[in-house]
């Protein structure tokens, strides 16, 4: 019988039932394939968040980059105006 050499005896439908529970402990390659699946799923979502906060990022400095850009043109706009009329009547700095 099974156990025997443990001291202690089961018939053979308590061996039958230790088996088949023995067998349960023992992962099943479809349980095996859904907890990595379950794993990559998990890192894929921690990914696209941070590709999101990437995004946000970058469209926070796109937006200051076009507000810096608008600023820029007003000014050179502005300077343009100038009582000067041509780049070549102004005397370098030197001078």
């Amino acid at each position: 019988m099974v156990g025997q050499e443990c001291g202690f005896f089961l018939s053979p439908a308590g061996a039958r039932n230790l088996r088949s529970n023995i067998r349960m402990d023992i992962p099943h390659p479809i349980d095996q394939r859904l907890t990595a699946l379950e794993i990559k799923a998990s890192f894929t979502e921690d990914l696209v968040e941070q590709l999101n906060q990437v995004i946000i990022r970058q469209q926070t400095q796109i937006d200051a980059l076009i507000f810096e850009i608008q600023r820029l043109r007003e000014h050179s706009r502005d300077a343009g105006a100038g009582p000067s009329g041509s780049p070549r009547d102004e005397l370098p700095p030197h001078y």
